[in-house]
Formats: structure tokens, C-alpha cells, sequence
């Protein structure tokens, strides 16, 4: 997938560990885990937005995007 997470970085930046983000933002450690390594296929606008206001960000401080020609293809073809 071409949308990478760039949490650790920020986390790293902040001084903060994952456990104090996932309980300032009220979401579960396995929530924030699954997120950390990539392995959601979606996150709601207001849990990004809740992260970004703990941390101080920007959703582009999050997540990174590496092009691939496959992004271009019709939903349906998936």
C-alpha cells in the first residue's frame, strides 16, 4: 500500500509513548498498535483529529504517500 504511517517519528518528536497517545486520544491500545504498523484500511477524520491535536500536527505529519500507477485504477477493479 502506498499510504505509509509515520507515527513513530512523531512519537519519537513528542517524548510521548503510544500507550499515553492511545489513552489522550480515547481510543484502545490495540487500536493504536494496529495504526502504528499499518495494518487499518481506514481511520475516522475525528480519531486523526483527535491525534493530531494531542500531537500537535498535521495529518500530513502522520502519513507519508509513496506513488503507485495501480492508485489510478478503477475502484471496481480492485
Amino acid at each position: 500500500m502506498p499510504i505509509r504511517i509515520t507515527l513513530e517519528a512523531m512519537l519519537a518528536r513528542r517524548g510521548m509513548t503510544a500507550r499515553e497517545l492511545a489513552a489522550r486520544v480515547g481510543i484502545s491500545e490495540t487500536q493504536m498498535s494496529l495504526f502504528r504498523s499499518g495494518k487499518v484500511r481506514g481511520i475516522r477524520f475525528r480519531t486523526l483529529a483527535k491525534l493530531c491535536a494531542v500531537l500537535e500536527c498535521a495529518p500530513g505529519d502522520l502519513l507519508d504517500y509513496a506513488a503507485d500507477p495501480a492508485d489510478l485504477q478503477a475502484a471496481d477493479e480492485d
